[in-house]
C-alpha cells in the first residue's frame, strides 16, 4: 500500500509540476499521471493494488464535494439573481437534450444517453475560476455571471447524482418515483440544514478558544465523515452528505478558515481521484472511439457557447457580457468524472463511455483559455454584421430587464422560498420554547454576513450606485514584494496610467477614504478600486508587473545583519552626532555600539554623541543598504 501511494504521489507531483511549467491545469497532469501508472499505456501497471486506489479516490470525491459545499451558500443562491438561475437553466436543459440526442445519433442506448446528457450539462468550476484568474478578468462583470451560473449548476449536479442513482438502480423512468426522490432529497437537505445551523455554529462559538488549526481540522473532517455516514444510511449518496455539511459550515464565520485548513487534505485525496480516473483510460480505446470523442467535443464547445450566451442574454445581460460568459463555460470537468464513475460503479454504462468523456474533458479544458479569447472577435463580428434595428431591440430588451429587476428586487420570486421558510419559522415561534431556537437560528445564519458587512470596502449603497453607472468595484491587496509598497499615490500616477480610481485604502481596520496624492501604500493595504473592466484590468496588470519574484530578491539585501565600519576623516559622518548623521533615516540601520581608538566602548551610545575620526561604528540593519550608505 505504501509503495502504491509513493508511486502515485511522486508521479502526480512530477506531472503536475510539468503542467504548471507549461501553464496548464494540474488536473490534466494528474490524469496523465494515472495513465502512466495504469495498466494500459506502458503495458504493465505500476500500482499493484487497484482497490486501494479506488478507495482513496472515493475519499477524494468526498473532499471535493465537501470543499464545494464550503464555497456554496444557500443564501448566496437566492442572491445571485435571475441571471444565474435562467442562465444555468438554459444551459442544463439545452446541453442535456443535445447530449442525449447526440448519444442516440451515435447509436447508444437510453441509459448511456441519460448519463452523457448529465455529464455535458455542467462546466468545470475549478477550470473556469482558474482560467478567469490567470487571464486577469476576475473583476470583470461577466465573471460574476459565470460564478453565479456555476453555483446553480453545482447544486443541480448534486441533485442529478441522486436522481441518476435512483434511475440506474431500477433501470427505468418512473415519474412518481422521481417526484418522491426529489421530495425526499429536499426534505433531507432542509432538515439537516436547519439542524446544522442551530447546532454547529453554536458549538464552534462555545469552543472557539480551544479550536486551534489542528483541532478545527479534525472536527471539520469528523463532521464531514459523520454526515456522509448519515446520508448513506438514509439511502442517499455519500457525496450528498459531504456537500450538505460543507454548505452548513459555509454559513459559519469560520468557513474561510475551515476551507483553508481542509485544502491540503482535499488536494491530496483529490489528486488520487484524478489519478484513478487516468488509470482507467486506455489509449487504444481513445483511438478506437476517435469519432465519438471528436463529435462530443464539438457538441460541448458549440453547445456551451450557444446556450451559455443565450441564457444570460435572455435574463437581460448585455451581448458583450453574455458572449464572454458563453465562451468561458466551454468545458466539462470534475462532475463529469464523478457521474461517469457513478455509471461505471453501478454497471449501467458502457466501458467506452468513461474514457470517451475523460478525453473530451481533457481536450475542452486544454482549449478553454484559447476559446475565451475569441469572445471579443466574435462580438466585433456580430456587431459589424448586425442591423441597427437588431441592436436597438437588444439594447431595449436589456434595459427593460435590468430596470424591471431593480424595481422588483425586494419582491423577487427568487426570495419566495426564503420568505416561506421565515413565515413558517415565525409561526413556529408562537410555540413555547421555539422562540429561543428561532433567535439562535437567525443569529447563526446571518453571523457571517454581519462579519462581512463590517469588513466591506465600501458601503453597499455607494457600491450599488457605482455599479449602476457601469463601474466595477474591485478589491486588491498590496503584496509584500510589490514595488508599490512605500510609494506615494502621486508618484504611481495610477489614474492617468490605468484609468482606475482608488476610492478607499483599508489599513489595519482604518479606512482612508478618497486618499490624496501624498498617501503612501504599504504591504497588506486593501485597495478599493472603481472603474470599467478595462481600467481595473489595467491596474491589476500594473500591480503584477510591480512584483518581484523570490528569485530576483537578493537575500543579502533583506536579511538583518550586524556589521562595523571605520570612520575616516573624509567621511561625511565625521564631526556629526549620531542623531544628525542620518544613519537611521538614510542607512536604514541603528547604531548598536561605538569603539573609540582610546579603547572606549559605548553600548547603545547616546544619540548626541559626536562621531570622530577612526571611530568604529557597530550597526544593525539590511546589509545592502548599510554598505550603500557607508561606502
Amino acid at each position: 500500500m505504501i509503495q502504491d501511494l509513493c508511486i502515485i504521489m511522486l508521479t502526480a507531483g512530477i506531472t503536475s509540476l510539468l503542467f504548471k511549467l507549461f501553464k496548464q491545469p494540474v488536473v490534466l497532469g494528474y490524469i496523465v499521471a494515472g495513465m502512466l501508472v495504469g495498466p494500459h499505456l506502458l503495458g504493465e501497471a505500476w500500482v499493484s493494488n487497484k482497490e486501494n486506489v479506488e478507495t482513496w479516490g472515493e475519499i477524494g470525491v468526498l473532499f471535493l464535494l465537501f470543499s464545494l459545499g464550503l464555497e456554496f451558500s444557500f443564501k448566496k443562491l437566492l442572491k445571485v439573481g435571475s441571471t444565474a438561475v435562467i442562465g444555468a437553466g438554459v444551459i442544463v436543459v439545452g446541453m442535456m437534450c443535445v447530449g442525449m440526442l447526440t448519444a442516440y445519433l451515435l447509436g447508444w442506448d437510453s441509459m448511456n444517453a441519460l448519463f452523457l446528457g448529465g455529464m455535458l450539462c455542467m462546466s468545470s468550476t475549478t477550470i473556469v475560476f482558474k482560467a478567469i484568474e490567470e487571464a486577469g478578468l476576475r473583476s470583470h462583470r461577466f465573471a460574476g455571471v459565470c460564478f453565479g451560473i456555476l453555483i446553480v449548476e453545482d447544486l443541480f449536479a448534486v441533485v442529478l447524482m441522486v436522481l441518476l442513482t435512483s434511475i440506474a438502480v431500477k433501470n427505468e423512468f418512473e415519474g412518481k418515483e422521481l417526484l418522491w426522490q426529489v421530495g425526499k432529497l429536499v426534505m433531507y437537505i432542509a432538515l439537516w440544514f436547519v439542524l446544522g445551523i442551530l447546532m454547529i455554529p453554536t458549538f464552534l462559538k462555545k469552543f472557539k478558544k480551544h479550536l486551534n488549526d489542528e483541532t478545527l481540522t479534525i472536527v471539520s473532517i469528523g463532521l464531514c465523515l459523520g454526515m456522509v455516514l448519515l446520508a448513506v444510511q438514509s439511502g442517499f449518496s455519500s457525496a450528498l452528505g459531504a456537500f450538505v455539511i460543507g454548505s452548513v459550515l459555509a454559513e459559519t464565520v469560520d468557513a474561510e478558515r475551515i476551507e483553508h485548513l481542509v485544502q491540503p487534505v482535499k488536494n491530496i485525496f483529490g489528486s488520487i481521484f484524478f489519478v484513478s480516473v487516468g488509470m482507467m483510460i486506455d489509449p487504444a480505446l481513445l483511438l478506437q472511439y476517435w469519432l465519438p470523442i471528436t463529435i462530443i467535443t464539438l457538441v460541448v464547445i458549440f453547445g456551451q457557447i450557444l446556450f451559455g450566451s443565450f441564457g444570460p442574454l435572455l435574463s437581460g445581460q448585455p451581448l458583450r457580457v453574455s458572449l464572454q460568459t458563453g465562451f468561458s463555460l466551454v468545458q466539462i470537468g470534475e462532475f463529469a468524472f464523478i457521474i461517469a464513475n457513478l455509471g461505471q460503479s453501478l454497471h449501467v454504462t458502457d466501458s467506452s463511455l468513461y474514457p470517451t468523456v475523460v478525453a473530451v474533458s481533457v481536450i475542452t479544458t486544454f482549449l478553454t483559455p484559447y476559446i475565451m479569447r475569441l469572445a471579443y472577435p466574435t462580438l466585433a463580428f456580430l456587431e459589424s454584421h448586425m442591423s441597427e434595428n437588431t441592436k436597438k431591440m437588444l439594447d431595449s430588451y436589456t434595459e427593460k430587464r435590468q430596470t424591471g429587476s431593480s424595481k422588483t428586487k425586494d419582491k423577487s420570486w427568487l426570495d419566495a422560498p426564503w420568505r416561506l421558510i421565515k413565515f413558517l419559522l415565525l409561526k413556529l415561534a408562537m410555540a413555547p420554547g421555539i422562540n429561543q431556537l428561532l433567535r439562535v437560528f437567525n443569529d447563526n445564519l446571518y453571523a457571517r454576513e454581519r462579519l462581512a458587512e463590517s469588513q466591506r470596502g465600501l458601503e453597499r449603497e455607494v457600491e450599488n450606485s457605482l455599479i449602476s453607472l457601469e463601474m466595477n468595484i474591485a478589491e486588491v491587496e498590496v503584496p509584500s514584494n510589490s514595488a508599490f509598497a512605500g510609494k506615494a499615490l502621486k508618484d504611481l500616477n495610477i489614474r492617468n496610467v490605468t484609468g482606475a480610481n482608488i476610492v478607499r485604502i483599508i489599513r489595519g481596520g482604518i479606512n482612508i477614504n478618497i486618499p490624496g496624492g501624498n498617501h503612501r501604500l504599504y504591504p497588506g493595504d486593501r485597495i478599493i478600486l472603481a472603474g470599467s473592466d478595462t481600467d481595473v484590468a489595467a491596474f491589476q496588470k500594473m500591480l503584477e508587473t510591480s512584483l518581484t519574484s523570490n528569485d530576483e530578491v537578493d537575500s543579502m539585501s533583506t536579511n538583518i545583519v550586524l556589521d562595523n565600519f571605520t570612520i575616516t576623516a573624509e567621511s561625511p559622518l565625521c564631526g556629526k552626532s549620531i542623531l544628525k548623521s542620518g544613519i537611521r533615516e538614510k542607512g536604514g540601520c541603528i547604531v548598536m555600539g561605538l569603539v573609540r581608538p582610546s579603547e572606549d566602548f559605548y553600548t547603545n551610545p547616546d544619540p548626541n554623541l559626536v562621531i570622530q575620526e577612526d571611530d568604529i561604528i557597530i550597526v544593525a540593519g539590511e546589509e545592502q543598504k548599510m554598505h550603500d550608505f557607508f561606502s
